[in-house]
């Protein structure tokens, strides 16, 4: 069950031992917090009062948000961290965070005043933006809570695999109790592997209200019973040490159900209500009996300041609250608070983006001991509060981390492939290969997927490197002699299943791809997902890659091509969508030797400062090889290898009387040279460019001035030479806008075939067909712009 603090408990079986700061005086304590509390504030008005503001557009910052959480992360910092943990800090609390490293010597000045103006603070917390220390990146709502978890889980796996590893600590969340909203934070929270995670604590600011609005009718005993369901700890700070010895008084039960029945709306209204007005409000028509002597028993003063007296707000009650966590399962501790606490804002259903009148900022200066013409005051030295200050400092102190070694890549490997295979069934060959061709790395590499493990070709690499779990788990099918796949889980292994959640997956592709950053240990993780439910796993993706996250992620099987599965499961704009991502090349090669290149060279980039993320869009079609008339000659060879990490190369070359140009992308090289070959019979000369990333030779014609002299920058130009214009049939199994940038290269004219409304369940041949992407197709469209 649930326990709230403060009750009897039971006895903790937290073995970790207290912190130098456990003997720290609370009210020291409480002073530095409304230091904190005061900076935070003035950060944000910094922002939107004391600097030009020409464009109008609203700068933001969230004075309220941050105050709710200041007791919290006062409390924490200040008492209970050591230099091994890990803390994600709710988006709109970033204030309260600078102000904290402010106040430890980690950030200089300066930056005080610049929120969310270039070069300076951001406007979320950010590990790769920030100047000061941000253990993660918590912009996008529900990720950055749930990020320490698999930050957690990739630690564990760093330790079980590689010698030598940094240790770590506890991996700590602070998120508001709205983000409980998102979908994302409970299919973590249910993650099997999670409920063994001792090292995860959640603290949720229960401030009952959301951007809008007050929530209404929020079920804490439901919340709580989610977290038990999945075997978290669960404890509850709610009501401070000063109301609770009201609460002892004769009535005082009474006071404590009368004030914990009511509606959130309601509790809400009494913090906006004048002192003199709570007796009434409080006691209503027909109070119970014991309420009304209780309540004649306090001042209004003296209410007014009891019923904001919540457990979120009393550091004493939360420095106890630590000290029961369990150390044997994850825990959550709901934290209940009032937003916008000690503002003049406070308890406001539309305070979330209020900002303190000058006035206002006045009078909360003058009882934070500062003042507005020096509103960046630290606490004089030799105080009681600098000293807590600078031993903070000294005990959070990080050694650096470790130079990241690479694994050394190779450009190919010694082995070919089958006469007719898919890009998908080449995967699976390539990771069997690598662990002979190139262990190191291999042994960098960690496999993950939401439940599709054999159906994306990772049998293979499965049943030769095992799959890591946190603990071994007995192997019942061990001795069934007709079982293809050895599902033996250990400690010891390189691929992680999941559950059927996109989300978690990408979540932990980017912290596993984060562990150089961390703890300067690299890992190459490949995680793959069926490519229509990219779309579901986008945003996380793109945010683990924004916070310094690098993974490959390969999206197979993918487009029409999948004809029997139906519409649903074919994905059409995912083509784009590698094109457009920030720190992601897009890849999509049509051949087994294509593959094992780019993957190579995806890897290459990949656990390393400067180093990028990689999609690959793979498919089930087999493809005769032979159509990839690779060169024997060794030069030669080579020659279409760099081209085929550059982005594509010229498979056949229509000379000088070439009158139209075929671009095809993937599986849709069989329909491209079958439609050549049509065309030459009809006396049409057509050349042929297999590209193999459309992004980058989108960059190579993106960055034409810049980079010109680069092998690499002008492909582009290599592919399309300026001299021999022809017009371009360009066709991809997925949106067609993807290719149509390729009209600017030269400035042909160009016909772009590919997929533009859903498909349905068929053949192969009838879908390509259905959607005008098939030879017969590409034909057309070429003897359109030769007008014949």
């Amino acid at each position: 069950m649930p326990h709230e603090i403060g009750d009897e408990a039971e006895p903790s079986v937290n073995d970790r031992p207290l912190s130098a700061a456990a003997s720290l005086d609370d009210d020291v304590l409480d002073r530095i917090a409304q230091r904190v509390l005061w900076l935070s504030t003035a950060i944000v008005d910094g922002a939107n009062r004391g600097r030009p503001n020409e464009s109008g557009v609203k700068v933001g910052g969230h004075q309220a948000s941050s105050a709710s959480m200041v007791g919290i992360m006062t409390s924490l910092w200040f008492s209970e961290l050591t230099a091994e943990d890990r803390v994600s800090v709710k988006p709109h609390a970033s204030p309260a965070l600078h102000a904290i490293n402010y106040l430890l010597g980690g950030l200089d000045e300066s930056y005080l005043s610049r929120l969310r103006e270039k070069g300076g603070l951001q406007s979320y917390p950010s590990r790769a933006k920030d100047p000061d220390v941000v253990d993660f990146s918590t912009g996008s709502v529900g990720i950055g809570a749930t990020a320490p978890i698999w930050a957690a889980l990739s630690h564990r796996y760093l330790r079980d695999r590689i010698a030598d590893v940094p240790r770590a600590g506890r991996f700590i969340s602070l998120l508001g109790d709205a983000e409980l909203d998102e979908g994302a934070v409970w299919e973590a929270i249910c993650d099997p592997q999670v409920s063994r995670m001792g090292e995860l604590l959640w603290i949720v600011d229960l401030n009952r209200q959301s951007l809008d609005r007050v929530i209404p009718d929020i079920q804490i005993a439901r919340l709580q019973g989610m977290f038990a369901a999945a075997g978290w700890q669960v404890l509850t700070v709610k009501w401070g040490t000063r109301i609770r010895r009201i609460f002892e008084r004769p009535g005082g039960d009474a006071l404590r159900e009368r004030l914990e029945s009511m509606p959130n709306e309601e509790y809400q209204r009494l913090l906006r209500s004048h002192p003199s007005e709570l007796h009434a409000r409080i006691a209503g028509d027909d109070p119970a009996d014991g309420l009304r002597s209780v309540l004649e028993g306090l001042s209004a003063h003296e209410l007014a300041s009891a019923i904001r007296d919540l457990g979120g707000h009393d550091i004493g009650m939360l420095r106890e609250t630590y000290r029961d966590v369990d150390a044997t399962r994850p825990t959550v501790i709901f934290a209940y608070t009032v937003k916008g606490r000690g503002l003049a804002t406070e308890g406001h259903p539309n305070n979330h983006s209020a900002q303190l009148t000058a006035a206002q900022l006045e009078e909360l200066a003058r009882l934070s001991g500062t003042s507005m013409e020096d509103p960046w005051r630290r606490f004089d030295e030799g105080s009681e509060e600098q000293e807590v200050i600078s031993d903070t400092a000294v005990r959070l102190r990080r050694p650096a981390v470790p130079d990241v070694v690479p694994a050394p890549v190779p450009a190919s490997l010694p082995w070919g492939y089958r006469a007719v295979i898919s890009t998908q069934a080449a995967l699976g060959r390539f990771l069997s290969d690598i662990t002979r061709g190139a262990p190191e790395a291999a042994e960098r590499i960690v496999t993950l997927s939401p439940d599709v493990a054999s159906s994306t070709n990772l049998g293979g690499w499965i049943n030769k490197t095992g799959v890591w779990s946190v603990g071994e788990r007995r192997d019942w099918f061990a001795d069934d002699a007709d079982r293809v796949l050895r599902w033996s889980e250990t400690p010891h292994g390189q691929h992680i299943e999941l559950g059927i959640a996109e989300v978690n997956l990408v979540g932990l592709a980017a912290e596993l791809g984060a562990t150089w950053s961390r703890w300067g240990r690299q890992l190459i993780p490949i995680a793959t997902i069926y490519d229509p439910f990219v779309n579901r796993a986008l945003e996380p993706w793109s945010y683990g890659i924004y916070a310094g996250g690098q993974s490959i992620l390969v999206g197979t099987p993918s487009g029409v091509t999948l004809a029997p599965e139906g519409g649903a499961h074919q994905s059409i704009t995912t083509p784009s969508i590698g094109l457009e991502q920030p720190g992601c090349i897009a890849w999509e090669p049509a051949f087994a030797q294509d593959l094992e290149w780019t993957m190579l060279e995806a890897m290459s980039h990949i656990g390393m400062p400067e180093g990028t993320s990689a999609y690959f869009r793979l498919s089930t079609r087999p493809v005769d090889q032979s159509l990839a008339r690779l060169p024997e000659d060794p030069v030669l060879r080579e020659r279409r290898r760099e081209h085929a990490i550059s982005g594509g190369y010229r498979l056949v070359d229509g000379g000088e009387g070439e009158q139209v140009t075929l671009v095809g992308v993937g599986a849709m090289m069989t329909e491209v040279l079958e439609a050549r070959e049509v065309l030459e019979r009809a006396g049409v000369a057509a050349g042929v460019v297999c590209l193999t990333s459309p992004d980058l030779v989108y960059r190579s014609l993106r960055d034409r001035d810049e980079v010109a002299t680069s092998p690499r920058g002008a492909i582009a130009d290599q592919l399309f030479p300026a001299h021999r214009p022809a017009p371009i049939v360009a066709v991809l199994d997925g949106h067609p806008h993807t290719l149509s940038f390729l009209s600017g290269v030269r400035g042909d004219r160009m016909r772009s075939l590919g997929v533009t409304s859903f498909g349905q369940s068929s053949s192969l041949e009838d879908a390509y067909a259905l959607h005008g992407i098939d030879a017969t197709g590409i034909v057309r469209a070429a003897l359109d712009l030769v007008g014949r």
